[in-house]
């Protein structure tokens, strides 16, 4: 796996020193037979009125990740929660999932973030559930809408196989780890050094979802939900057909452009980030105040 050899600002942060200290990881099970914990980070404010946000970490991502938007949006009202979803080998399943984990904490409405695959996976539950049910709207970073367009050597099926080793370097391997700023280069550090957390079928899982053959079937049924999509013009991990298809998909998305932060932006740039999350999530604040 690759090394960065960098002095990890993130993870030495008072910031980052703060949120562990401040913010428990929780897990809950969502099934009966006690197989699917979902791993959790849950903090802001409590409200009847205004819905939180969920955050959904890309394939190589976990819950913390997101410590930024945790710590800077809980700090002015908002509810956060980051999670790190057990495994499920299919979206139509994780879908399941991510409904009981809402139905457990008894939330009517959520907002969804997510990142890369989270964002596919954020796409796929809206499509299913649409906006009367659950989703209050989407912000999606780095998304893409059809599995097909990603290229991978390997079968889908192959990854339950695969030794962990294996599957960290695969998932590391398209990230770019040269000729990037420090705060990138720490961006990846910190991922790198997060991903040794994740075990093998969870990787394997994940690699599964978003790689085997899929795509947002009915984009009709995301047209009402508020959407918008960011994207960052140094991200080069995204062909732009990629980037394109998921325009076509959502013609009426709101589109938020970042001309640095690569694939973390919400840890590279997350204060642009943070901002225009704020900016998509105004509209509600006048809704429920």
């Amino acid at each position: 796996m690759a090394q960065l050899n960098v002095t990890n600002v993130f993870m030495k942060s008072n910031e980052y020193h703060s949120f562990q200290s401040s913010v428990p990881l929780k897990q809950i099970i969502v099934d009966d037979n006690g197989v699917k914990v979902w791993r959790f980070y849950d903090t802001g404010a409590r409200s009847n009125t205004s819905h939180p946000i969920i955050c959904l970490p890309p394939a190589c991502g976990t819950a913390n990740i997101f410590y930024q938007q945790i710590v800077s949006l809980s700090s002015i009202g908002y509810r956060v929660i980051a999670i790190d979803y057990p495994v499920y080998w299919s979206a139509e399943e994780f879908c399941i999932g991510l409904r009981k984990f809402i139905d457990t904490l008894r939330l009517s409405k959520v907002h969804l973030f997510g990142c890369s695959l989270g964002s596919f996976l954020a796409m796929k539950f809206a499509e299913k559930l649409g906006n009367k049910h659950y989703v209050a709207s989407l912000f999606l970073c780095n998304p893409f809408a059809d599995t097909t367009l990603l290229k991978s050597p390997f079968t889908p099926y192959a990854y339950f196989a695969l030794p962990s080793l294996v599957l960290k370097r695969f998932v590391l391997g398209d990230l770019p780890l040269q000729f990037v700023s420090i705060t990138q280069a720490n961006s990846l550090d910190f991922v790198v050094d997060r991903l040794e957390s994740v075990t093998q079928k969870e990787i394997a899982s994940r690699l599964a979802l978003q790689y085997h053959s899929n795509y947002i079937k009915f984009p009709q049924r995301l047209q009402s939900i508020p959407v918008t999509v960011m994207d960052t013009f140094d991200d080069a991990t995204l062909a732009q057909t990629v980037k394109d298809d998921v325009y076509k998909c959502l013609p009426l998305a709101k589109r938020a452009h970042l001309k640095t932060g690569g694939y973390f932006p919400y840890l590279s740039e997350s204060m642009q980030v943070n901002l225009h999350l704020r900016v998509h999530l105004q509209p509600f604040d006048k809704m429920n105040s």
